[in-house]
């Protein structure tokens, strides 16, 4: 079932604002927020809540404070209030659901996810990242990488093979930089959307994503 999570954590700074798509008896939990800009309603993310919890996995798709502030337009600064958000709703989701948390995103929440997680070691217990954006389209020096040895937490990244912000190639060389059990899905014919601008090629897409996030995490 779907249900509003905006009242989870009140009296926090910041609040946690999103959906929780829960399970009668959930075996795991997930955090999934956005990109630059999105909202917690994004395709891609209300077709993984509803896909993860049908196989029993609880998930919170959250706004992150910066679109809590402004309905449109990008993130600014540092990020270090998204990610405070993101703390905020792991802490809200801990409370609700038992077992193992997880936490991640589209693109920028995605990125946001992997600092927090670089920073705070015993926070989450893995990481599924959607669209990593390891550098702006065309610069490919530009690389988002300084943190990623930081991270101890096992991970799946998920990326189309015609993503601009990386190529299969460029984001296998990047998850090596993470030292700790880590997975990547390529999508094929898809770009940084994952292909969700396609109907018909959502179905199987989710399908690969929820079978991959199961076989990392959740198998034996």
């Amino acid at each position: 079932m779907t249900i509003e999570a905006s009242n989870f954590t009140r009296n926090t700074v910041p609040p946690v604002r999103g959906f929780l798509h829960q399970p009668a008896q959930p075996a795991a939990g997930l955090v999934l927020t956005h990109g630059a800009g999105g909202n917690c309603n994004m395709p891609v993310l209300v077709a993984l809540a509803e896909a993860f919890a049908e196989q029993g996995v609880a998930v919170l798709r959250c706004d992150l404070p910066f679109r809590q502030l402004r309905p449109h337009g990008p993130p600014r600064g540092s990020g270090a209030d998204d990610r405070a958000g993101l703390r905020q709703a792991i802490a809200a989701l801990r409370q609700i659901v038992p077992g193992k948390t997880f936490v991640g995103g589209q693109s920028y929440g995605g990125r946001q996810a992997t600092m927090l997680v670089a920073e705070e070691h015993d926070l989450a217990n893995g990481l599924l990242i959607l669209s990593y954006p390891l550098h702006p389209p065309g610069k490919p020096a530009q690389l988002r990488t300084q943190h990623l040895p930081k991270i101890t937490a096992p991970a799946l990244f998920v990326q189309g093979d015609k993503d601009p912000f990386a190529s299969p190639a460029e984001m296998e060389a990047a998850v090596k930089l993470i030292p700790a059990a880590t997975s990547l899905l390529i999508i094929e014919n898809a770009g940084h959307d994952l292909g969700f601008r396609r109907a018909a090629s959502h179905q199987e897409t989710v399908k690969k994503i929820v079978s991959a996030f199961r076989q990392r995490f959740l198998a034996g």
